[in-house]
């Protein structure tokens, strides 16, 4: 049979060829299993870390900071508000017998802006109705300059598909976080001017 001295050379060649190829590749076997052995544990602990959480930010406090009685109707203490908020340059955007809501704009610098709302609500304390009891809430929006860059190319057909890129730039502003004034001087200072306008106008008492 002289086929079988082929087909055995073929074997011995090709069984060779395999444990070569055996040789190469179990190296890089052991060390991929290496770095599973060592990237388990920390991917386990990665899946088992326990969600952020936040503590409650409110503790229900004082009724001081945000309200303060006033010794006239809710009609003419909001009327008293919204004037307070005119003389400091706040765009009126809400106005009712007992609800007024302003809005004013700041730049502290040139890449920061700052947004107020303020919200005023008068209700009644007494059953006469001539005092009464004004909410305030100031809430400030904090807004960042964001610039993003694009390129773009210019296309000159008399001179063949010359192409000339160059760069264009945007500017945005972003918001990036919004809170509730919590200050006793802020909102102190605003009942003030509330007072203010309730003495120098006698026709708010009328």
């Amino acid at each position: 049979m002289p086929a079988l001295p082929v087909v055995k050379e073929f074997l011995v060649v090709n069984l060779s060829r395999v444990r070569a190829l055996r040789g190469i590749w179990r190296p890089v076997a052991e060390r991929v299993a290496g770095m599973a052995v060592v990237c388990a544990p920390l991917l386990l602990s990665a899946c088992s870390l326990p969600p952020k959480v936040l503590a409650p930010q409110e503790n229900f406090g004082s009724l001081a900071t945000y309200s303060r009685l006033f010794d006239a109707s809710p009609a003419h203490t909001c009327e008293a508000a919204r004037r307070a908020l005119l003389s400091q340059g706040y765009l009126i955007n809400t106005t009712t017998v007992d609800l007024v809501e302003g809005r004013k704009s700041f730049q502290p610098d040139v890449e920061s802006h700052l947004h107020m709302m303020i919200r005023v609500v008068c209700v009644p304390e007494s059953a006469s109705g001539q005092v009464s009891l004004g909410f305030v809430t100031a809430l400030q929006d904090r807004y960042a300059l964001k610039k993003t860059n694009s390129s773009a190319s210019l296309g000159v057909g008399a001179v063949g598909s010359l192409s000339l890129p160059f760069m264009a730039g945007s500017d945005s502003m972003v918001k990036v976080g919004s809170e509730t004034i919590a200050s006793d001087t802020f909102y102190e200072s605003f009942f003030d001017l509330v007072k203010r306008y309730l003495v120098v106008d006698p026709a708010l008492d009328d």
